[in-house]
């Protein structure tokens, strides 16, 4: 069974991207990379979600990592 995901920040990473770029979105919340995995999850259970841009433009990744909107902000870090 996976640990519970660890609230990195309450709310989101702003972050520019372009378009056709794979991103790996943080799951577990304890990657120092935030909002990006740098391997933090070994033995969490837990592993990062890849966003491919569509556009190139501003996102907003889920900091709280509670999210369900798949790696973007629905704004449920304002519920905790």
């Amino acid at each position: 069974m996976p640990e519970p995901s660890v609230v990195a920040r309450k709310g989101p990473f702003p972050v520019e991207v372009e378009a056709g770029k794979s991103y790996f979105w943080c799951a577990c919340g304890r990657s120092a990379k935030q909002p990006f995995c740098d391997g933090s999850h070994k033995d969490t259970g837990l592993v990062p979600v890849k966003f491919t841009a569509e556009d190139s433009g501003k996102v907003f990744f889920c900091g709280c990592k509670q999210t369900g909107n798949g790696v973007l902000c629905d704004g449920t870090h304002a519920k905790l």
